[in-house]
């Protein structure tokens, strides 16, 4: 019986084994054809962050924390009072300013009036000048037939020599009126412009008392106390604008020959799970590995050394509608699959570069141009 069933026994061994290498096989097969189709166009990491931009909100000038209108967790809007600072010592320089404007505007109208007086004081002089002239000729006339003293005739000469002193002195005065107003309007003259200069600079710095917020976003690491002195350039406060962030995707070396700018690339957030697909796209790469921007960069040679392989920070743009759909905080943790089917980007030089701007204090400089020009336009004198 022992006998018969042992053959029997090896058979199903052999043809388990037969199977399972078939298996094996057909898997093997299976793999191979779906990395050369598929597999090998796609890299993959979980060594992903969400990064953006943290604005830092700085006091512009010295002084002291009277108003806070938001705190951390909050949303501010671009342009909207943050932190206010105590403004009177910047306004009593302000009103300085102002008044020492109004003055150099007095004195330089004056200088353009005074044109006219000096004109005016010409023809005066010519006018005199002419009549003394004519007041010789008539002596010099009644001195050929002896009816005029050699004083009188004398006295003549003298007057005209008088008058041609006061008409060139008239002119020198004229001469150098104009060489002061030799611009054509008040505002170019150098004495108003640097008294408009002092009071541009102490009108933007009673302005800048006023701590706007310079983009949209949400209040971080808020530092600022009510009644803190604080100097110029003193933290007060970050502002992270959601909207903005992206994804900094770290891949080993040997996975970076595929990968190139403007390729598709497919994220999962831990936040979301699987359930939330975002899209976006590769468009830059860092210039140099994680370690080589540490702190403390690794010192390789050294006498033991093993090697470790390194990862390169690749830059990942996301779906703006996606990201305002499912919103995402810095640091969250991001699954990235780039698929790099297309090769035809480079690795660098197709990179664009972004320009960040805000416009919330453009109003300061309109406004101190403003004020200046109705100092001005209140304290000319009517030509």
């Amino acid at each position: 019986m022992n006998d018969q069933t042992k053959p029997a026994g090896n058979g199903k061994r052999k043809a388990a084994l037969v199977a399972l290498g078939g298996v094996t096989v057909l898997a093997a097969a299976a793999w191979g054809a779906y990395y050369f189709s598929v597999a090998q166009y796609f890299e993959e990491t979980d060594d992903a962050y969400v990064n953006g931009n943290l604005v830092q909100l700085n006091a512009q000038i010295s002084g002291t924390v009277t108003g806070i209108n938001a705190d951390d967790t909050q949303i501010v809007r671009s342009g909207d009072s943050v932190v206010k600072l105590d403004g009177a010592d910047t306004r009593i320089e302000l009103q300085r300013s102002e008044a020492a404007l109004a003055q150099a505007v007095q004195q330089v109208s004056t200088l353009y009036v005074n044109n006219s007086v000096f004109k005016a004081q010409i023809a005066q002089r010519q006018a005199e000048l002419a009549r003394a002239e004519d007041d010789l000729k008539r002596r010099l006339t009644a001195d050929q037939a002896g009816a005029v003293s050699a004083e009188d005739l004398g006295h003549a000469r003298d007057a005209v020599k008088e008058r041609k002193a006061a008409l060139a002195t008239a002119e020198q005065q004229l001469a150098s009126n104009r060489t002061q107003t030799a611009q054509q309007q008040i505002s170019e003259h150098p004495n108003v412009l640097a008294a408009a200069a002092r009071v541009r600079a102490d009108y933007l710095a009673y302005a800048r008392a006023n701590v706007p917020a310079p983009v949209t976003g949400y209040v971080a690491k808020r530092s600022v106390q009510l009644g803190q002195r604080v100097a110029a350039g003193s933290p007060l406060m970050a502002i992270v604008p959601l909207d903005g962030v992206w994804v900094d995707a770290n891949f080993k070396e040997s996975q970076m020959k595929a990968v190139h700018i403007g390729q598709p690339v497919a994220l999962h957030a831990d936040l979301y799970g699987k359930d939330v697909t975002y899209h976006g796209k590769v468009i830059g790469f860092s210039a140099g590995t994680g370690s080589a921007f540490a702190v403390l960069p690794a010192q390789n040679a050294t006498g033991n050394w093993i090697k470790v392989v390194q990862r390169l920070p690749v830059r990942v743009a996301l779906d703006p509608k996606e990201l305002k759909d499912h919103p995402l905080r810095l640091g969250l943790s991001m699954a990235v699959e780039v698929d790099t089917h297309g090769r035809q980007g480079s690795q660098l030089l197709a990179a664009v570069n972004s320009t960040f701007q805000t416009s919330v204090f453009d109003h300061y400089g309109k406004e101190a141009d403003a004020e200046i020009a109705g100092i001005i336009a209140r304290n000319q004198v009517a030509n």
